[in-house]
């Protein structure tokens, strides 16, 4: 009964990210589905790639372990980690938090091109799916197409068309809030915020993590 209603409260949280203008559920089994959007985004390649590395300034908080997106810290290399430290204090790194989550891990990463990392995202953690998301940058005149595709498959006890929708929903949400850091004509940098302490502090740049994700 326990496990029934923590199932419950994670697919509503992850539902209430969904809405009926959702409508890029490109493919769907018995055993998974297919996400995908899309989005033209006003700053070159490079400066694109830089904001979409950085997942703390753009990945919702809502979509965390910890209700804090600046906890997330991501390594854009194969084998690196798109991460979230559990912290007592904005201080904490790797070595001194209390913990930490893997969202997903780098599969392929093309500096400026393509990001593809492998990961079973929020509620899906739980079940044995496995799900790979590609990021995809293409230059289209002083702008950037921008490509989200997410495919999941496996054995999970979600309904396919329950969960399909809510996820596209999520996915949909992560690429609107990396489209709106560029809805200023200036270009943001891919500095984080200012006061936000960097989890990795005190670590080597190639540190990664090899734990479940979210």
């Amino acid at each position: 009964m326990i496990k029934q209603i923590s199932r419950a409260i994670l697919l509503a949280a992850v539902l209430s990210c969904a809405t009926a203008a959702q409508a890029e559920v490109t493919n769907t089994a018995e055993n998974g589905f297919t996400v995908q959007h899309e989005a033209v985004i006003s700053g070159d390649n490079e400066a694109v790639w830089k904001a979409m590395i950085a997942p703390s300034r753009y990945w919702s908080s809502d979509h965390s372990w910890t209700g804090n997106a600046e906890n997330f810290y991501l390594i854009p290399q194969a084998g690196g980690c798109f991460c979230e430290l559990i912290r007592t204090t904005s201080d904490d790194n790797i070595k001194s938090s209390d913990g930490s989550v893997q969202h997903m891990r780098v599969i392929f990463a093309h500096n400026n091109k393509m990001l593809r990392l492998s990961g079973a995202l929020g509620p899906l953690q739980g079940e044995a799916v496995t799900g790979t998301l590609t990021m995809l940058l293409q230059p289209q005149g002083d702008a950037t197409a921008v490509r989200f595709t997410y495919k999941v498959g496996g054995y999970m006890e979600f309904p396919v068309d329950q969960i399909a929708p809510a996820v596209d929903g999520v996915i949909g949400q992560q690429l609107a809030r990396l489209s709106a850091l560029f809805a200023d004509p200036e270009a943001p940098d891919a500095s984080p915020p200012e006061g936000s302490a960097d989890p990795t502090d005190g670590e080597e740049s190639g540190s990664t993590g090899s734990k479940d994700p979210n």
